[in-house]
């Protein structure tokens, strides 16, 4: 059973403001960390990631409506510095699905599959690096589905994290598991 088409665009830090500042100070994004943002502190951190030679986000897209957000980053400038030694190709990510009061079955591992397919449809991607709060059993068990292998625990300024690696191959071996 397919679930949709999925695709991703530019964010507009200006326009889609609104829509972020709903998903990221809801319940279920406790994990995102910014519950008490104003919608003026959701517009500035956006146009500070727009602003970023190495840090890119975009809205992601479920048969044409906006359903998760997608950040992709150069982690030798962003977000790891300093905590691991980073390899050539490699690419940082987050993802965020929008909450939603009809949840779809298989819906958040379709958009972490999507976001995958969209980060290695980049030649120059060799392996993506995730680092997800330590806590986040959900998203560690989303993260092993498509082929992550943790690492180990690293200490970030605002977390303890889980960093996790995933290559082009484990994707690929983890996608035609699930099929």
């Amino acid at each position: 059973m397919s679930i949709g088409t999925f695709t991703v665009r530019a964010l507009d830090p200006l326009k889609d403001a609104e829509l972020l500042h709903r998903w990221v100070t809801d319940p279920k994004a406790a994990f995102w960390m910014m519950q008490d943002a104003r919608l003026q502190d959701v517009e500035r951190e956006y146009m500070r990631i727009a602003a970023h030679e190495h840090h890119h986000a975009y809205l992601g897209l479920h048969d044409g409506e906006p359903a998760f957000l997608m950040e992709k980053y150069d982690p030798r400038y962003v977000e790891l510095v300093g905590l691991y030694d980073p390899e050539p190709g490699d690419v940082g990510m987050h993802f965020l699905v929008a909450p939603t009061d009809r949840p779809i079955s298989g819906f958040t591992r379709a958009v972490i599959t999507a976001v995958m397919d969209e980060l290695f449809a980049d030649p120059r991607t060799r392996r993506v690096v995730v680092e997800p709060d330590v806590g986040n059993k959900a998203v560690h068990a989303l993260n092993e589905a498509v082929g992550f292998v943790p690492d180990r625990e690293i200490d970030k300024p605002e977390k303890r994290a889980l960093l996790s690696f995933c290559t082009r191959d484990q994707f690929l071996s983890a996608r035609g598991a699930a099929v």
